[in-house]
């Protein structure tokens, strides 16, 4: 036998138990526990399920123990049967009597196969309370509570509203979509002071009404059933044998039944011996007093605790509080009961709360989905839709939660969309929510998109691959032969029954194609055997079926060239306008830009559909009748629209267009991008219009075109793309654009030079900085042959590589090239142009990066004046100047100037450009950095920890800003204490550093040079010298011997050498090390003075008392003269601990 009881050779089959049992129960109660099986699962790697079995079903037993607490007894044979396609014929059922001693208490379930194998055992935890204690049962499944750390404890009843021991115990009996229902009533009744037993309606088919109703009797008090058409079993058994039953087993003995209603759908007639009240489309106020009513009780208002109230159920005829670009619901829809339970059952229970609905295009996935929303989304407080096709598009779409959650943020589409993620994944403000990430084909572009938290994530998509990234599954096959049958004679009154069966046995049972052909049937004069013989020929008409893809089954690509050559007949602008839609994505297709683009030299065929607003009405009317669109309109702007064009319509009516037809209607839709009223990439207020157009652009082939208008529109979306943080996709279309560009215009074509400034930028923000080199130099050596080296074209191309050079540690090349741009920008356009100030500017960044801090200070305090002049206090770039001052300051020892300057320019900072600026975060950094260097490590902290949850949250994890951050938090950590902080941050930036970077890099070897001393701090020292070591030999290598870097670096490696009783080593890199820094920082710098300190230690123990204590008393007195005496490190010094330096990444 195998490990799961299969016998040995055949895979196991993976189960789980579904179970309804009490978790809290009241003393000497009674209660009827359902165990059901679901099965058979994805595979532990994430393979889909299958049934590679001969056998059509497995039997397993249940067994259900609660010794000492509970009493078990099976109401009848304990065995559940597994069918093939995942479902069972009903649960075993028990009744559990709970004992009478109050407390924690347990059942132990069995499931054993049927080989005697026990496959599943769980403990279901409850608790025995008092019969006179508040037992609040919560019905399993729905949207998870707020908080998943912990569980909240049972709430307790207002002090006006204390339970009497002879309670009124309520059995709610609810089919599974009711359990919304089933939730409200509970809590209603609870907080009257009603004890509330939830029991869903289950049963297969085979068991009559009739027992079904006599099982609710055995459950406690009273039975309230829900009422709705799902409850009666869609179908299952006819209304005749429900009257029949209710006939039966309510009439004799009315008085233990009560009903309410939550449809208006006609049930059976017999139904009104239960006196249902019906709550359908009343308010919740009205629906709370009829439902009180009914039961007896009063509808007095009563005290209830505002924290409970906040998480109690939703009312389910409410409306979400945030509605987002759900598609309308269809009026039309059929069938899929089962499908839609089967949604609400895996979403609602243990599984991850995320279910991918897949199945092959056409088979109805988007519009289960859509009433799924609209059917369930009361339930929730948030229900978002995301067109998930493209991850640009599904990040754009996400970030615009933000603001309907509340959420304040800036601009850019990152910050927003991880405020987004960060919000749901708390649960606040709503911790009910429920997103649909529609047609996500490609589950690795978007998987780390989709949030976690208490909410919930319905997928649709062609691709089962989804479940290799956490998710359930669930296929959704095409119609079953009945909903086929229904669907087309709900559509059409035309087919008999035999009629609509064969012509759903032709068409293969597919929605999407049911929906199309009924359509057109409705409009023909053809009959269902004409069509059928028609569709038995199998030639279409006019060749179309010939020239559409090979994977679509036969019968769809007949039926299309059907419809398509009777719209050619009958509306032929309809085929115009559906073919148009094909040059845009599919999806959302905006087809208010053909409508508003200038119409003058359009083809014939076009004009006509474009200016005439009959003519235009036609078509759409002719496409929308036959299912081949649909209208989806703009509910807060109504001039814009949208139709919404299948993939599988798209694909038909794309490939079965003749080559002269695409290049002349591919032009029109061009000129409609190009033409739409976008505004300035630069504006975030125009981004919307930017993220309508750019999913479109690969579908109209715009690389393709040397219309300037054209060519224009792509340089301004990969502008946008890069303003707005959209780098992925930005260096996608740039690479495509350079690649196509080149083969089109030539190298040497301005557009192409323009194209690449643009295409490097994107790089650049997304850490290549190798590409961007190689671009960027490629340019300078080509602009320079062609234009001359005082190009201004050439000067920005110098820029941008001084900038990669400077991302990649070059750090001595990259201020050559910035001193020779801005020595040209001044010949040029003299000192004042802001141009040649931005080239100063660039001058000092790399003078700094090199260690030359008084240098660097010399010339960022000149740009800070003349920015002041030209541009005013409170310009970013003015403001960026005042930080860089006050980073130099810093960096040179004069740290009380420094944080008085830093101060300031940080409160500027935020009052002129907003807490969640990059600015600001960076003035926020350099503040932390100031505090820890005038010693005020608490407050330090206190800064960079706000600023790096700001950071993290606006610009991500792997932006440059937040691994600087990151490294200044961990020091800091580490010097209060948290070493665990300290050591998760650093091994993030080490990490961060080596991936993006290369292990040479200065900023790598200076992260391992930090992360040597915490080593040592976590006592773990053994391996801390040999890593200051190679990073002290990486750093020398990568800025030179005599840098600051690597000086500290040496410091770090003379003092772990010395604390590891390596004292020779230690002597000789003190030695070496404090006649550097004299040289090259000044004997007053903090570091000359620390390295002082260090070699004082080593002296002591090797060289003569009298030189150690010249050195040491040297040191502290220029300590306490530039730090103070109570500063930190001077203390530290006094004590003779030995000193260490904190490597600080700095801004490129």
């Amino acid at each position: 036998m195998s490990a799961a009881g299969r016998p040995s050779g055949q895979p196991p089959l993976l189960i789980e138990p579904v179970v309804a049992w009490p978790r809290q129960a009241a003393a000497g109660a009674d209660y009827l526990v359902t165990v059901d099986l679901r099965g058979p699962l994805p595979a532990p790697d994430g393979t889909p399920a299958q049934w590679p079995y001969p056998e059509e079903e497995f039997t397993f037993t249940v067994t259900l123990d609660g010794a000492p607490h509970f009493a078990c007894s099976a109401l009848d044979e304990p065995n559940v049967v597994l069918h093939r396609f995942g479902g069972t014929y009903g649960p075993a059922r028990f009744r559990v009597s709970a004992g009478t001693d109050p407390g924690p208490a347990s059942l132990w379930l069995t499931v054993t196969n049927q080989w005697g194998v026990p496959v599943r055992k769980a403990e279901l935890r409850s608790e025995i309370r008092a019969a006179g204690a508040e037992a609040a049962v919560r019905i399993p499944g729905g949207p998870r509570p707020r908080s998943v750390a912990r569980a909240r404890p049972p709430h307790q009843p207002p002090a006006t509203m204390r339970p009497a021991p002879d309670r009124q115990t309520v059995t709610i009996s609810f089919a599974g979509l009711d359990r919304a229902w089933a939730a409200w009533i509970g809590d209603r009744l609870e907080r009257r002071g009603v004890r509330v037993a939830p029991l869903r309606r289950g049963a297969p088919a085979d068991v009559p009404p009739a027992a079904l109703l006599r099982d609710l009797t055995l459950g406690p008090g009273r039975a309230l059933l829900v009422l709705n058409t799902p409850y009666f079993g869609h179908g299952t058994h006819p209304p005749e044998e429900w009257n029949a039953a209710l006939r039966e087993v309510v009439a004799p003995d009315p008085s233990r039944f009560a009903a309410v209603s939550v449809t208006g759908d006609p049930l059976p007639s017999e139904v009104s011996l239960l006196a249902p009240a019906a709550l359908h489309g009343l308010r919740a106020e009205e629906a709370e007093r009829r439902l009180l009513d009914r039961l007896g009780l009063s509808s007095e208002p009563v005290a209830e605790d505002p924290e409970r109230a906040r998480t109690a159920p939703r009312f389910p005829a409410g409306t979400p509080d945030v509605w987002g670009a759900v598609p309308r619901r269809n009026t039309r829809f059929t069938g899929r009961e089962a499908l839609l339970d089967q949604i609400h059952d895996l979403l609602g229970g243990t599984g991850p709360g995320t279910l991918t609905l897949h199945g092959m295009s056409g088979v109805g996935k988007t519009q289960l989905a859509t009433e799924y929303a609209h059917r369930i989304g009361p339930e929730y407080d948030v229900v978002w839709w995301v067109n998930a096709r493209d991850r640009a598009d599904c990040r754009r779409q996400l970030a615009e939660l933000a603001p309907r959650l509340g959420l304040r943020t800036g601009q850019e589409y990152g910050e927003r969309l991880r405020a987004v993620r960060d919000a749901l994944r708390r649960g606040e403000p709503y911790s009910r929510w429920l997103l649909i990430l529609d047609g996500a084909d490609e589950p690795e572009e978007i998987e780390n998109l989709v949030p976690t938290g208490p909410g919930h994530v319905l997928v649709t998509s062609r691709n089962p691959e989804w479940a290799r990234y956490g998710t359930g599954l669930l296929e959704v096959p095409v119609y079953t032969r009945a909903e086929s049958i229904a669907f087309i004679r709900r559509r059409t009154s035309g087919p008999t029954p035999s009629e609509a069966d064969r012509l759903a046995e032709a068409l293969g049972d597919l929605p999407l194609l049911l929906a199309q052909t009924v359509g057109w049937l409705s409009d023909s004069d053809r009959s269902v055997d004409a069509y059928l013989a028609l569709l038995a020929d199998g030639d279409g008409a006019e060749g179309d079926a010939r020239t559409v893809a090979e994977d679509f089954p036969p019968a769809f690509r007949t039926a299309w060239s059907i419809l398509l050559a009777e719209l050619r007949e009958t509306a032929p602008e309809s085929v115009v306008l559906l073919r148009l839609c094909t040059f845009f994505a599919p999806g959302l297709v905006p087809v208010h830009l053909l409508r508003n683009m200038p119409h003058d030299g359009l083809p014939d065929s076009v004009a006509g559909l474009l200016t005439d607003p009959r003519l235009w009405e036609r078509a759409v009317g002719e496409l929308r009748r036959h299912s081949v669109v649909r209208v989806e309109p703009d509910p807060e702007q109504p001039e814009r629209e949208y139709l919404y064009v299948h993939r599988v319509v798209h694909q038909m009516a794309h490939n079965a267009m003749r080559e002269e037809v695409r290049r002349e209607l591919v032009d029109v839709v061009r000129r409609a991008l190009a033409a739409a009223d976008r505004g300035r990439p630069s504006a975030p207020e125009q981004w919307p219009g930017y993220a309508e157009i750019v999913p479109h652009l690969k579908y109209a082939d715009v690389l393709a075109t040397t219309d300037e208008a054209v060519q224009t529109l792509v340089l301004d979306c990969l502008r946008y793309l890069y303003l707005s943080g959209e780098y992925g996709a930005g260096v996608r279309l740039g690479g495509h654009a350079t690649r196509i560009w080149r083969s089109l215009l030539g190298d040497q074509h301005p557009l192409v030079w323009e194209l690449a400034h643009h295409y490097a930028n994107l790089l650049r923000a997304a850490g290549d900085f190798h590409r961007t080199m190689e671009i960027e130099r490629a340019a300078v050596r080509q602009l320079s042959e062609q234009r001359g080296e005082r190009d201004p074209g050439l000067l920005r191309a110098l820029g941008g590589l001084a900038a990669d050079l400077r991302g990649l540690g070059h750090y001595a090349e990259a201020l050559e090239i910035s001193e020779r741009v801005h020595r040209t920008y001044r010949e040029l356009l003299g000192d004042q142009d802001t141009r040649t100030l931005n080239a100063q500017n660039n001058v000092g960044v790399s003078l700094r990066l090199l260690g030359r801090y008084e240098d660097a200070l010399n010339v960022d305090l000149p740009t800070l004046r003349e920015r002041r002049r030209l541009l005013g206090d409170r310009h970013p770039w003015t403001l960026g100047s005042e930080t860089a001052c006050a980073v130099d300051l810093r960096l040179l020892g004069r740290h009380e100037e420094a944080v008085s300057r830093q101060d300031a320019n940080w409160r500027l900072v935020r009052e002129a450009l907003g807490a969640h600026s990059r600015q600001t975060l960076l003035a926020a950094h350099n503040l932390a950095l100031c505090r820890y260097a005038v010693g005020d490590t608490d407050e330090a902290a206190h800064h960079a920890g706000q600023a790096l949850e700001l950071a993290e949250r606006v610009l991500g994890d792997s932006d440059p800003l937040v691994l600087m951050l990151l490294a200044g938090r961990s020091c800091l950590a580490r010097e209060q204490g948290d070493l665990d902080l300290a050591r998760v941050l650093s091994e993030r930036v080490v990490g961060r550093y080596e991936e993006t970077l290369t292990a040479g890099h200065p900023y790598a070897a200076g992260a391992r040079a930090n992360h040597a001393l915490l080593l040592h701090r976590a006592g773990e020292g053994e391996g801390a010298p040999a890593l200051a070591d190679a990073s002290l030999a990486d750093m020398a290598v990568a800025v030179g011997p005599d840098h600051p870097w690597t000086l500290g670096c040496a410091l770090n490696a003379a003092m772990l050498h010395g604390e590891a009783g390596d004292t020779d080593r230690a002597l000789t890199l003190s030695r070496d090390t404090a006649g550097t820094a004299a040289r090259v920082l000044g004997a007053a710098h903090p570091l000359t003075l620390a390295v002082g300190v260090a070699l004082a230690a080593e002296l002591r123990v090797y060289g003569p008392s009298g030189q150690a204590d010249a050195v040491e008393r040297r040191a502290l007195e220029g300590l306490a003269a530039v730090l103070g005496p109570r500063h930190p490190r001077t203390l530290a010094a006094r004590a003779r601990q030995r000193p260490f330096w904190d490597f600080e990444p700095q801004r490129t």
